[in-house]
């Protein structure tokens, strides 16, 4: 049985995560991590994690970068595993990730959806085999409730683009203010809020007389909630270092 520490348990995804784990029989929820404090859903929360007494497995985190610090410093004291699922982390931040990680063992993902992680597996392999010849925009959509754009997510799309086709590239957020044709070494990456949508992301390779999309759709948060608790039961035992899905995906195919 893996003990979990929510950290933003009282957040919706804090919520469906223990609601999840709820439902499973190899995980347990021990205590979380909030700005409201006391006793919620049978277990306690406290609001920093360098106060929780109960002992346990790995702690996952859905709240906010501004709470990092304070994870990095408590997984180093416990030698506790970390599962980060937060998004909007700058480059100071990713570097600090990067730092604690090699004293213990991080998994870290901009979405924790298998569906997604393995778009950008199949984003991979399509730009090894189209190269250059082929354009590649990134279209993201999400709720009017998120705050950072572009999605962590479209991020590591492009990312991933890049690293598979090898050679420098930049990205382009915004065209309105600049008129030149499309340069051969750019990734448009596109940001669309309205409503409720959960997320949506789609990459396109535009080439020479054909257009080739990979899209996945978020129907639920649950999803994301049963990638954090299979991150997070797949983490305990490990040794120190950044783990990330893909790690989750290629185990799970070999």
């Amino acid at each position: 049985m893996t003990r979990i520490i929510i950290s933003g348990c009282g957040g919706k995804m804090g919520r469906v995560l223990f609601a999840c784990a709820a439902q499973r029989e190899d995980c347990t929820v021990v205590a979380g991590v909030d700005v409201h404090t006391g006793v919620q859903d049978a277990f306690p929360v406290y609001c920093s994690p360098l106060e929780i007494k109960e002992e346990a497995d790995v702690l996952i985190d859905f709240s906010n970068p501004s709470l990092l610090p304070d994870l990095l410093a408590f997984g180093k004291k416990t030698h506790m595993p970390l599962v980060l699922c937060t998004t909007g982390y700058d480059k100071e931040q990713g570097n600090a990730v990067k730092q604690a990680a090699q004293e213990i063992p991080i998994f870290y993902s901009g979405n924790m959806s298998i569906g997604i992680n393995l778009l950008i597996e199949l984003a991979k392999k399509a730009a090894q085999v189209l190269g250059e010849n082929f354009d590649v925009e990134i279209i993201e959509q999400h709720h009017n409730q998120k705050i950072d754009a572009p999605s962590g997510t479209a991020l590591m799309i492009a990312d991933g683009v890049v690293e598979a086709e090898n050679r420098s590239m930049h990205y382009v957020y915004d065209r309105h203010s600049q008129r030149r044709k499309r340069s051969p070494d750019e990734i448009g990456i596109h940001s669309i809020r309205g409503g409720t949508i959960v997320g949506e992301h789609a990459v396109i390779f535009a080439g020479p007389n054909e257009v080739i999309t990979i899209s996945h759709s978020a129907q639920s948060k649950e999803i994301f909630a049963a990638g954090a608790l299979n991150a997070a039961v797949y983490l305990v035992g490990k040794g120190a270092g950044l783990y990330s899905m893909s790690d989750f995906i290629n185990q799970e195919g070999s």
